[in-house]
Order: structure tokens, then C-alpha cells, then sequence
């Protein structure tokens, strides 16, 4: 299968002044050179900042031979990859996705948390960014991106973006890309100000993305189309769009940005793009589901991970062999991983939402990983995740919780809690974002009101939400939100009885109970998650079963499931209203 491209005339956005927003014809055209900022770091290393420049480099002397290399080799890591030779090299021209190296790509230099790092968080509710401080563990704010769920988001004449998603940064550390997965949009926000630099309209259901090497495209993959919408990264528009095959999930780059990884949803296969060309340059082909969450490449480049949510597998892809080696049995909701070399090795980290867990594996590039430990969280569904600069912390946001946790990996425990905006998604740790340390231009909007998780009661009265022996998960979860004053209630359900309508109830302290929404299981007794707005005032969530759901009813799931990917204006009942949160 080969890559094809068309052309597209730019389609950036930009708000106007009362926004805060700089229009994107003040972003400089091309990189200039500026001043260059070190922080020294331990046995004379030194981390250095162009600031106004291409990239973040590192330089360290080893027996008195200087290695310069762009800061490449661990965007997975946060941390700037160490030559393991030092060879001068001359400087060449620099094209989209690739990079000037001295070197070979090997060890990673260690970034240690300051107040100059952040941590931001989609979230998808409140449609904001969160900005933490990881050196305090302070919350400073959110970038408001559009209003919360409801209210004028449902209007004709609603501007804003829809369903906060998706997260990378430049590798430069100087610019964030937002994809918002409803209005299908791309921001692409300053980490020094806070401040939106260009809004793009890109392709139907876009999901995640990533910066090419040189920073100034962002790579988006379109879930609902067959296409990666390149965005241009630096004034805003749409560059091209590259056929990649069904559903495309997420795009990932190779140490060395040449190489761009997409997932999907609707295939079992990896595919390789070529950054320069645009031409897809092989695929890898039987991973554990065709349906693929989210993936991440190793700091090495050697290996990458694809979650499959839906069937609770991962696939690890060895990239030097273009093969699968291993399909894990991780657990419900298997979801983003990461990586962290730390003193005791390198380590693959993945979330279990349905478990409230993250795992963590010893890497075995070219075999099998080891389950190394599991790490329980202090809340619920375990969503984005992203290591601190020198890997001995893992920040992961809690979807169902509003919060974040921070795992020291030395020992895999969690150590701090903060809270952030409604229903985090992607998670990003970017040293030397802020670096002046400013927290400028940030409000408050999605932060407060913590969740509630609910108790629950099946059909036959038993308890829905304690968690199942052999990693099942529970077998119905209720979060209950408040958004613009009124209740936002989610349910999940799993292995209830196939095809079948259910009705849910809010169940008052009385006993009394009131009416929310009916819903109708898959094939397999799940749904993904239901979504209901109302004025809660119950203390749990019950079921009662209507039976075998109508066979127009299947038929209508069956369209609505069509349409979520290609689109479609067939008449709603109650039964479709369902919302997956697939990511």
C-alpha cells in the first residue's frame, strides 16, 4: 500500500485580541537564533535551551571531547539523548522530521525537576488544559479552549473547541498541540505564555498527534477519516492530508524524525511513514486487536507499544525487525503507555483504567516484557501518563477523579495527589516549558467539585462496583460530575447480559428511585460508557433489566456505531444515546 497526498489551502483560526490569543501571522516564519541557557547538571553535563532557536541540545564533555546532538533520542522520556560517540559533524540543512546529529543515539541525559517544568493535562469535560508545577506539586491554572460540556457548546453559534483530547509537545519544549477530539481541532499554545498561538481545522475525529523534529508541523491522526492531517505548526492551516488506512488513532516519531508510527482503530497494523516524503514505507501487521487505543515509542527507538482498550491487550512491536514479539493480557481499559530508565532498568508503563492500575514491565526488546509490579492508584480510571525529565517520577491522570498522581519509580508507589480539570485525557511532563518560571495568562475554570464514584446495585441486586478476581474489573462504575450546575452522570458497564436494555436509576437515601436513561449492551455485555445530565440527587445508581434489546433497536446501535466513524443523520432514539470515550 503506498501513502498519497493532497494538498489543502490553510484553514488556521485565530481568535480575536479579547481572547489572548496572537494571531498566527505573528508567529516568525522560521526559527532565529537566540541566546543559549544551560542548567548545570551533575558530572558536567549541561542541558541548553536556543531559546528562539530550532532545538534543545545537550553538550557533555567526555575525556575532553565536546558531543552536540539535538534533543531527539527520549521525547518519550522528557529527558535529551547522549551520544555514545563523540564525532564532530558539520551542520546540515534541516528538513520536516529530520535532525542534526554528532552521533549515535544511546543513553539519555537525566532533566531534574525545577519550577521551569510543567505538566499539562487534556481534559475533556471542562475543555481546558491543566498547568501543574512539578517541583511544588501546585496546580497553577487552567487554558480555558473552549466552555464546559453544555451550555452553548450545543449552540449553532458556539465558537469553541469541544472535547479537550489530545497532547504533544514541539521537541524544542516551547509550544504544546491540543487536539480537540469533537470540533476536530488543533491549537497550538506557547509553553512561555500560555497563550494560543493558531486554532486549525483538521480531519473528522482527530485523536492524537505529535511535532515533526524541526517543530513546525503537527502530525494529527483522524480517527473518522483514512487520513493524517499535517498542520502547519508555526503560522496554523492545514498543510496536506496523507493516506494512511482505516481509522488512524495516533502518530508517534522515531528518535531520529524520520519516521512517523501510526496505530488505528480499525486494523491490526502499525504503519511507517516517511516524515520527508510523505510515503508510507512498510506496515507491521498482527498486533493483538484491531482496535488500538494509543501507542508510544521507546526512548531507544527500538521498541513501540499499542494498547488495545476494548479487548485489554498490548502489543509490543519490535521496530528493528518490523514484527510483533509479544501480545499482553493487560486488563480492561489497557491505555497509554510510557517509558522510564531509572537505576534499576528500563521500564514500560501502562494504564488500566478498568482496574486502577499501572502497570510496569521490564523491557526485553526483541522478547517478551516482564510484569515487573502493579501500582495502585489513589483513583479511579488511570488515563495519559508521562515520565519527569530524569525518570524518577510518573505523572498519571486519573479520568474518573480529576486528579493526577505521582509515582516515585524507584519504588512504584504514589506519593503525591493534585487535582486538576474535569476528566483528564492525554498527559504530557515538559521540562523547561515555563522558563521564567511564569504562570501567566492561566484561570480556574474546570477546577473544583470533585467527582463523586458512586456505589451501584445489577439487576439482582448485587453490587456492581467492587473489582472482580482475575483482572475483570467491576461490572458497573457510576461518576457522578457537576458541570455548569447540573449533574453529569457516566456509566461503564461490563459482561452484563449480551444485547439487552437496561434502565438506570438514581437511588435516593429513602430507597426512592429516579428514572435516567436506558441503554443497550454490545455483542460481548458492555457499554463503553453512558452518558446522562441530570439533577442528581441520589447516593448510588441502580439497574433493572428490560430484556433482549428489539431488533430495530440492534439495528439502530449497529448505524449509530457506523456513524460514529463515517457520519450519518439518521433520528435519535434513547437507546443511542451512548458516549464512547474511546481513547
Amino acid at each position: 500500500m503506498t501513502g498519497a497526498s493532497s494538498p489543502r489551502p490553510p484553514q488556521g483560526r485565530v481568535a480575536g485580541p479579547d481572547t489572548g490569543r496572537r494571531p498566527a501571522s505573528s508567529s516568525p516564519a522560521t526559527p532565529s537564533s537566540g541566546p543559549v541557557v544551560c542548567r548545570t547538571l551533575p558530572q558536567r553535563t549541561h542541558r541548553c535551551a536556543l531559546y528562539g532557536g530550532l532545538s534543545v541540545f545537550s553538550i557533555r564533555r567526555i575525556a575532553g571531547v565536546t558531543a552536540v546532538l539535538t534533543g531527539i533520542g527520549a521525547t518519550a522520556l522528557g529527558a535529551v539523548s547522549l551520544a555514545q560517540a563523540a564525532q564532530p559533524s558539520h551542520p546540515t540543512s534541516v528538513r520536516h522530521g529530520e535532525v542534526k546529529a554528532a552521533a549515535a543515539y544511546g543513553k539519555s541525559v537525566h532533566v531534574p525537576i525545577s519550577g521551569r517544568d510543567r505538566v499539562y493535562t487534556a481534559d475533556q469535560t471542562s475543555n481546558t488544559v491543566t498547568v501543574i508545577d512539578p517541583s511544588t506539586g501546585r496546580t497553577l491554572g487552567t487554558i480555558a479552549l473552549g466552555v464546559q460540556r453544555l451550555g452553548t457548546t450545543l449552540s449553532p453559534q458556539y465558537t469553541g473547541n469541544v472535547g479537550v483530547h489530545g497532547l504533544a509537545f514541539s521537541r524544542d519544549h516551547k509550544r504544546l498541540g491540543v487536539v480537540s477530539v469533537t470540533s476536530n481541532t488543533v491549537d497550538i499554545i506557547d509553553t512561555a505564555t500560555n497563550k494560543v498561538i493558531s486554532e486549525t481545522d483538521v480531519g473528522r475525529a482527530s485523536h492524537e498527534g505529535t511535532f515533526t523534529a524541526d517543530g513546525e508541523q503537527f502530525w494529527v491522526a483522524d480517527r473518522g477519516r483514512d487520513t493524517v492531517t499535517v498542520v502547519d505548526a508555526v503560522r496554523g492551516g492545514v498543510v496536506t492530508h496523507i493516506k494512511v488506512g482505516p481509522g488512524p488513532s495516533k502518530v508517534v516519531l522515531s528518535p531520529d524524525g524520520r519516521t512517523a508510527y501510526v496505530n488505528h482503530i480499525s486494523a491490526s497494523e502499525i504503519t511507517a511513514v516517511d516524515v520527508r516524503t510523505h510515503r508510507i514505507r512498510y506496515t507491521v501487521k498482527g498486533l493483538g486487536d484491531a482496535f488500538s487505543s494509543d501507542e508510544a515509542i521507546s526512548p531507544d527507538g527500538t521498541e513501540l507499544w499499542a494498547s488495545h482498550k476494548r479487548a485489554g491487550l498490548t502489543s509490543v512491536v519490535d521496530l528493528r525487525h518490523r514484527r510483533v514479539t509479544a501480545v499482553l493480557k493487560t486488563g480492561p481499559d489497557s491505555n497509554h503507555p510510557n517509558f522510564a530508565d531509572t537505576r534499576n532498568g528500563s521500564f514500560a508503563y501502562l494504564t488500566v483504567g478498568g482496574l486502577d492500575q499501572t502497570l510496569v514491565y521490564h523491557r526485553n526488546p526483541g522478547g517478551t516484557p516482564r510484569l515487573a509490579t502493579r501500582i495502585h492508584h489513589t483513583g479511579h480510571a488511570p488515563h495519559g501518563m508521562w515520565p519527569s525529565g530524569d525518570g524518577t517520577r510518573m505523572y498519571v491522570g486519573m479520568e474518573k477523579s480529576d486528579t493526577v498522581d505521582v509515582i516515585d519509580t524507584a519504588t512504584n508507589k504514589v506519593t503525591d495527589t493534585m487535582g486538576v480539570g474535569k476528566e483528564p485525557q492525554a498527559l504530557v511532563y515538559v521540562p523547561d516549558a515555563a522558563p521564567a518560571g511564569s504562570a501567566a495568562n492561566l484561570g480556574r475554570q474546570g477546577l473544583g467539585d470533585t467527582p463523586r464514584n458512586v456505589p451501584t446495585t445489577l439487576p439482582d441486586g448485587t453490587a456492581g462496583e467492587p473489582m472482580r478476581p482475575d483482572d475483570k474489573g467491576r461490572r458497573l462504575e457510576a461518576t457522578v460530575r457537576t458541570v455548569s450546575g447540573l449533574g453529569m452522570i457516566q456509566l461503564q458497564a461490563r459482561d452484563l447480559r449480551p444485547t439487552t436494555t437496561y434502565r438506570a436509576y438514581a437511588v435516593r437515601k429513602d430507597g426512592a428511585k429516579t428514572p435516567l436513561l436506558s441503554f443497550t449492551t454490545d455483542s460481548s455485555g458492555n457499554a463503553a460508557q453512558v452518558l446522562a445530565f441530570a439533577d442528581f440527587t441520589g447516593v448510588g445508581v441502580s439497574l433493572t433489566s428490560q430484556g433482549k434489546a428489539t431488533a430495530q433497536t440492534l439495528a439502530r446501535m449497529s448505524a449509530a456505531a457506523t456513524s460514529a466513524h463515517h457520519g450519518s443523520d439518521s433520528g435519535v432514539e434513547a437507546a443511542d444515546l451512548l458516549y464512547c470515550d474511546c481513547c
